[in-house]
């Protein structure tokens, strides 16, 4: 062992009262040195940790901090502690803290400010004592500042104690000294792989290089950009990106050393300890850029100094205050850029020649300084050792990890029943939030050093897989454990306001826990969870939902179905499970849960918004009830309890609604509006109202006397003499001289023929855009404002009725239905084309985005063979499109498409279709919903289709023609059966209510075989005549497939 520096109490081990400065490194004379595992150093004693565990000290004794009473000044050994096995030391000032194998903690030395936590403020211990509030715990680290101790426990928690005049205990304001340990409750849930104290300022690092500092910062030796003191730990968040490992303090200045082996130096310079080549002080984390060619793998700071060790060259640097010789420089000035410490060094991995005296080389193994001194063990030449990495994970004394390792060992242990010491170690752990959020790492490529409030930095696939493993049956009594520790401790002890990105990381991990999906488990585990989410605080809420937004679809779906079975599973147990305050705040957490989820969906696209119905509320819940309940609750109206079942309306709540439970929406919406109007009752008695007989005999339907030469003129009268009211009735329609009786088939065909009408080209209402087959209204045309309030009407009837309409609008016009903004993936839906140029428009990398795309504020538009320039925004033509004005150009060019153009002709459609389908009601849908409303779904489920259909004359499901056509349609391409729906229905999409409520009928007629299948697609019939054979059958039935036009502009 080598050392240097300041002597003159003895601290560096020498018998020699003259020397006080050794200057250059120097060969220790304490025998046993070549057994030293680790050095601590306080300001003028020294301690010595042998790999036996035995400890040994010299220096000054005049607060008893050598731990023994002998006189000579070569080191002694702490007989108090022989029969510990001692693994770590640390000093501070005046006093000593040592670490046993246990996990226990001894100190002695100085104590009048609280800094030995014994609870008292004795001036001097000088026989190592046990820290018994600590004895509880299992300590992994300590470190001493000047006058106060830092602690990390196994289960992740830090605890202080000791002189708290700057804050360097981190407690928070209102705290003095502390005689014992209290736990610094504000750095909770952060798995921390490093605790270590200044002077008088304090210094925590997670397992995924976050910095955080507290306590005295006069020199800027916190990093934080200021020189104010900190009374809880603060994040340094330059350093964030910057991978550290490892941190080491002088008394106002600090080092940090990067996996990449880069030196990171801030606070206080007036010695040159930053090694900035100044003598300024820093108050942000800068690179000592001498070093910057080369990787450091080991730092020490001394009080004001710092020492590095490059293993590349074997050589160490020093810069400083050198007033000891604490430099190795063999002078006593100060350096302030780094400079080699004097001495031949070897790197380990370096042959040196057979003809070099080999005892004048010195090669590194560890380094070790603190105050004025330093000391560093070396390996012999004939026997190097590679020099410790302080950039490797010295992963046990980390804050402890669950993996399969440590689960192998507990169960062993519990199967052994240890004492109930060791089962309470293991529950402490697994009641640890901080153990969970640094147990599943990122380890590939680092990604988990990237954590921020966009990743969360965990191998997801290695918790399902570590959860997979528990549930393994002979794993059931350390199961036990774990469901204690969430449910009585680590859940309820969740912090609604967590103090950083790493300590969220618990909020994904606990979803992977397969027992939260037991029903069993719901009221303790599932439910609680949910609460702790909603509780966060506004920013830890956002970071979870980003890092929702960035996990697999797969986790999204099953943390979205974890809590629509939460919600069944308390409707169902209502009556029995729980009295009516805790059935309201638990489905209340789960429905608000999957809001949550729901809008974080919006954006992120897990999954259709179909995933998060919830079918089985149809069944469970009064829809109409809970209809008027929201619809009073949005009025204004305050409604008695005594009405209601719960406190809690599911239409707050409308993704979980699917269509059969929507459609009772709008027709208890439609009943509601009707009995109002008619009755002039006060929205006060519709619950009243509800239970009469419904007012609507007199007129029970809306009926429409129309001409079939004059369909659209009589539509617009007959409509025109009708209130809104009026619209949402059921309606019938009566062709003028026809006897036909309105079941349904004339109604459908009334929409499909006026519908043909109103669409005809020759009125250039609307534009097809070839590229996708949609509509949108023309930039001009001709007609009457009138007709376009006729189609919004239509579309509103076709939802009241129930009849799909086959109207190819794109997404959009439902979404400004709902005043839902447009925006480019709307623009590339209809015009694709058009779509993706403004998408490589937005993403072209280049700077020349003027020459490559030539474009200005303008849009071109065709209208009857004349092309036109249009100006998206006052003198656009004026303006050229460039790299800072592209997503302008883009937002114009959307706004002008969908609103600015055909503001007139969609306001008047709009207008016809909210006086059917406006008010609270629309609230509740989503747009692809509205659209499915109209124009029906694509959910296609053939068999169902087969199995709802009827049959009529000789036919039925078992005849020969019957099974014939439905083996030849099941064999049909997907396209071609969207083509017979089309030619039997007029849309080849189907009610939002699913296949089975098209009711297709099959009738036999007594054509020959050269007749072709027949459609009446008012009444979902087809007339099909019986083929001989199955090949006659497909032949005939693709004929008439592939030969109907449809009634339909598309």
């Amino acid at each position: 062992m080598l050392c240097w520096g300041h002597s003159a109490f003895g601290q560096l081990g020498f018998n020699d009262e003259s020397l006080t400065v050794a200057p250059e490194p120097r060969i220790s004379p304490f025998p046993l040195s070549i057994f030293i595992k680790q050095v601590a150093c306080g300001e003028n004693h020294s301690v010595f940790l042998l790999e036996d565990g035995r400890l040994y000290s010299c220096g000054c004794n005049n607060a008893g901090q050598l731990g023994h009473d002998q006189e000579d000044v070569t080191p002694g050994c702490v007989n108090a502690l022989a029969n510990e096995h001692i693994i770590l030391v640390a000093c501070g000032e005046a006093h000593s803290v040592a670490l046993n194998s246990q996990g226990q903690l001894f100190s002695w030395g100085a104590g009048s400010e609280g800094q030995l936590g014994h609870s008292t403020t004795e001036h001097s211990v000088p026989v190592p004592r046990l820290i018994k509030k600590l004895s509880p715990q299992k300590i992994l680290q300590v470190s001493c500042g000047n006058l106060h101790c830092l602690a990390l426990s196994d289960d992740g928690q830090l605890f202080s104690w000791g002189q708290n005049n700057h804050g360097q205990l981190g407690l928070g304001h209102g705290f003095l000294q502390q005689s014992s340990p209290q736990r610094v409750k504000s750095l909770e849930g952060i798995p921390l792989a490093q605790v270590t104290a200044g002077g008088y300022h304090s210094f925590a690092l997670s397992l995924s290089g976050a910095v955080f500092g507290w306590g005295k910062n006069s020199s800027g030796q916190l990093g934080l950009n200021d020189e104010q003191v900190r009374v809880s730990p603060c994040h340094v968040k330059p350093l964030r990106s910057q991978k550290v490992v490892y941190i080491s303090c002088g008394e106002e200045h600090t080092a940090v050393l990067t996996k990449t082996g880069g030196l990171f130096t801030f606070g206080a310079g007036e010695h040159g300890q930053l090694g900035h080549d100044s003598l300024h002080n820093e108050i942000n984390p800068r690179r000592v850029l001498e070093l910057m060619g080369s990787e450091v793998s080991q730092i020490a700071c001394g009080r004001q100094h710092t020492i590095a060790f490059v293993p590349s060259s074997g050589a160490l640097y020093a810069f400083g205050c050198g007033e000891y010789g604490q430099l190795g420089t063999g002078l006593t000035s100060n350096v302030i850029c780094p400079t080699a410490v004097k001495g031949r060094w070897s790197p380990y991995n370096v042959h040196i020649p057979p003809t070099a005296d080999l005892s004048l080389f010195s090669i590194i193994k560890h380094v070790f300084s603190g105050f004025n001194k330093t000391f560093v063990i070396c390996s012999k030449p004939e026997s190097p050792e590679p020099a410790d990495d302080f950039r490797s994970c010295k992963k046990q004394n980390y804050t402890s990890l669950i993996n399969n390792d440590t689960i192998d060992s507990w169960r062993q242990k519990v199967i052994d029943n240890s004492n109930s010491n060791t089962i309470n170690g293991i529950l402490q752990t697994l009641s640890s939030s901080a153990c969970w959020n640094g147990s599943f790492l990122d380890e590939k490529n680092d990604e988990h050093f990237k954590t921020s409030p966009k990743i969360p930095g965990l191998d997801m696939l290695s918790i399902k897989v570590l959860f997979e493993t528990l549930m393994n049956s002979h794993h059931s009594r350390l199961l036990e454990q774990i469901l204690k520790g969430f449910e009585s401790f680590l859940i309820p002890q969740l912090s609604s306001s967590p103090p950083d990105v790493e300590a969220m990381r618990i909020y994904l991990i606990l979803p992977e826990f397969p027992l939260l999906q037991d029903s069993k488990y719901y009221i303790t585990l599932t439910l609680p969870l949910a609460m702790a989410i909603l509780r966060l605080d506004t920013n830890p809420s956002k970071v979870l939902d980003n890092w929702w937004s960035q996990v697999c679809p797969n986790y999204f779906f099953r943390l979205i179905d974890l809590y629509k079975g939460a919600v069944v599973y308390l409707l169902n147990g209502r009556k029995t499970l729980l009295i009516p305050v805790l059935f309201t705040s638990y489905i209340t957490a789960a429905l608000k849960l999957l809001e949550k989820l729901h809008k974080v969906n919006v954006k992120a696209q897990h999954v259709e918004h179909d995933k998060f119905y919830i079918p089985e509320i149809s069944s469970l819940v009064d829809i109409q009830e809970d209809y008027l309940m929201w619809f009073l609750n949005q009025t204004g109206l305050k409604v008695l309890p005594s009405i209601m079942q719960d406190s809690v309306t599911f239409c707050s709540y409308p993704f979980v609604f699917d269509a059969q439970a929507k459609t009772k929406m709008l027709q208890t919406d439609a009943e509601l509006q009707m009995q109002v109007a008619i009755s002039g009752a006060s929205l006060q008695n519709v619950f009243m109202l509800l239970s009469l007989e419904p007012m609507l005999v007199k007129n029970p339907y809306l009926v429409l006397h129309v001409r079939r030469t004059s369909l659209v003129s009589d539509a617009l009268r007959e409509l025109s003499i009708h209130s809104d009211v009026d619209l949402k009735k059921p309606l019938k329609v009566i062709f003028d001289g026809e006897e036909a009786v309105d079941d349904g088939g004339v109604t459908k065909e009334f929409f499909l023929l006026l519908l043909k009408e109103l669409l005809n080209p020759i009125y250039g209402m609307f534009t097809v855009y070839p590229d996708s087959n949609l509509l949108w209204f023309s930039d001009i045309c001709f007609v009457e404002h009138n007709w376009f309030h006729l189609i919004g009407i239509m579309c509103g009837l076709a939802i009241y009725n129930f009849t799909v309409v086959d109207l190819h609008f794109p997404l959009v016009l439902y979404k400004k239905l709902l005043n839902v903004p447009a925006t480019l993936e709307d623009l590339k839906e209809l015009s694709p084309t058009e779509g993706r140029s403004l998408q490589e428009l937005l993403d072209y990398a280049g700077e020349d985005v003027e020459d490559t795309f030539c474009l200005n504020f303008t849009i071109c538009r065709e209208s009857y063979g004349l092309t036109e320039l249009k100006p998206l925004v006052p003198g656009g033509d004026q303006i050229t499109v460039t790299k800072e004005n592209r997503r302008e150009f883009v937002d114009a060019y959307v706004e002008y498409v969908f609103n600015q153009s055909v503001q007139e002709w969609y306001e008047a459609f709009s207008t016809g279709f909210l006086n059917v389908c406006g008010g609270k009601v629309l609230e509740l849908f989503q747009p692809s919903e509205l659209r499915a409303m109209v124009v029906g779904s694509t959910n296609y489920n053939w068999q169902e289709l087969e199995e709802s259909a009827l049959y009529k004359g000789e036919y039925s499901a078992v005849h020969p023609t019957v099974r014939m056509f439905w083996e030849t349609f099941h064999e049909f391409p997907l396209e071609k059966k969207k083509r017979f729906l089309l030619f039997l229905t007029g849309s080849d999409r189907i009610p939002i209510y699913g296949m089975s409520s098209l009711h297709i009928i099959i009738q036999s007629i007594s054509s020959r075989e050269d007749y072709l299948p027949v459609a009446h697609t008012c009444y979902n019939l087809l007339d099909l005549p019986k083929y001989s054979s199955k090949e006659i059958l497909r032949k005939r039935l693709t004929q008439a497939i592939d030969h109907y036009e449809g009634f339909s502009l598309v």
